[in-house]
């Protein structure tokens, strides 16, 4: 065999090798996320996620994520959204008005994305530092026409496919007007349900309900302490027992009430601590490499800015002076962050319930 030929034939094989490796490689790219995760930081626009890059003493998780996205928050019958409506849009995939869970804008209940994970033999969980009937986590549970109906959101959670939920708001199940005890039905359900602590030593097929305050938990300046973080990893442990996958909503609840108070201090606290529940699910994702991991935020609340302090009417460049132009939220679009399988499929700009539409796109069926 001459030369020449010799090296032709090695030229042929390593273009083949090279062929085969790129196509597995955009195989892979394409495999279905078996879990997926979605962090809501509520009220948390751009500049309340900028405030952890200036307030923090590490890098902040956000800057892992290479697929960034934006999205547009209108609901159907406002020009701003709230947390209701914002996810609804994430949780169905319809638009709805503000206040509705659950239901489109004609008040019919469509299914979520954590029923259809159930339905679909994948387990569920739910992680807030509010209650677990306030309106993001209840969106994702629930089918009533107003956010105001706790105890209405409360009966549903019963009839619910939850696995694991952490928050507050027990009195809405055992402190009733119609007086039923529902965290004894939920116990005749065979549900463990905790009202005192969360804690780790969980058995895979048996369902969980931390609820650890009468309504929602307290503030980090309250003494919550690790929480959120906490609940996000526990959850974690024990979804991940099961093969078919699972779907995990985690809340930063109260970066939005301190919007509404426009108190830059708890601000900052909560979205540092929403950071730490971020990074546990990245560590969580880069090791299983089967998981979905997608950050965003309802709407932006308080219309933050990060403006230079001014010292005698002149501005100080070396000084941050959070300021806040108002008590309610904002029109502004939202940053999405994704990483795993799919996360691709986020970068762009895109309607609120089009996250509802990717994350089922890259789901594994």
């Amino acid at each position: 065999m001459s030369t020449r030929f010799s090296l032709f034939l090695l030229g042929l094989l390593f273009l083949l090798l090279s062929t085969c490796n790129k196509s597995l490689q955009d195989l892979s790219a394409k495999k279905p996320a078996n879990n997926i995760i979605l962090l809501i930081g509520d009220g948390m626009g751009l500049t309340q996620v900028s405030t952890a890059y200036y307030y923090g003493e590490q890098t902040p998780s956000f800057s892992t994520f290479k697929y960034i996205g934006l999205h547009q928050n209108e609901p159907t019958d406002k020009k701003i959204t709230d947390s209701a409506s914002g996810a609804t849009a994430f949780s169905t995939g319809y638009k709805s008005y503000n206040a509705a869970i659950g239901v489109d804008q004609d008040t019919i209940a469509r299914e979520t994305i954590l029923e259809w994970a159930a339905k679909n033999s994948k387990s569920t969980g739910l992680v807030a530092t509010s209650s677990i009937t306030h309106a993001t986590p209840a969106s994702f549970f629930a089918h009533v026409a107003n956010r105001n109906f706790h105890e209405e959101i409360a009966a549903d959670f019963i009839k619910a496919p939850v696995d694991f939920a952490a928050g507050g708001g027990y009195r809405y199940f055992n402190q009733r007007a119609d007086e039923q005890n529902l965290l004894t039905r939920l116990e005749d359900q065979g549900v463990k349900v905790d009202t005192n602590a969360l804690r780790e030593d969980l058995v895979f097929g048996t369902r969980y309900a931390f609820l650890l305050g009468p309504d929602s938990l307290h503030s980090i300046r309250g003494g919550r302490g690790d929480f959120l973080p906490s609940a996000t990893r526990t959850a974690l442990n024990y979804l991940n027992q099961d093969k078919d996958g699972f779907f995990l909503m985690v809340e930063g609840s109260q970066i939005d009430w301190a919007g509404h108070n426009n108190d830059a201090e708890y601000l900052i606290d909560e979205v540092l601590d929403f950071d730490k529940a971020v990074a546990v699910a990245l560590d969580f994702a880069k090791k299983e490499g089967n998981t979905l991991v997608i950050v965003t935020a309802d709407h932006e609340t308080g219309g933050l800015s990060l403006s230079s302090q001014k010292v005698f009417g002149v501005s100080d460049y070396g000084i941050i002076n959070p300021t806040f132009s108002t008590g309610g939220h904002s029109a502004s679009l939202i940053p999405v962050f994704a990483y795993g399988p799919g996360a691709e499929q986020f970068m762009g700009i895109y309607q609120n319930n089009d996250i509802f539409t990717k994350m089922m796109n890259c789901f594994s069926k």
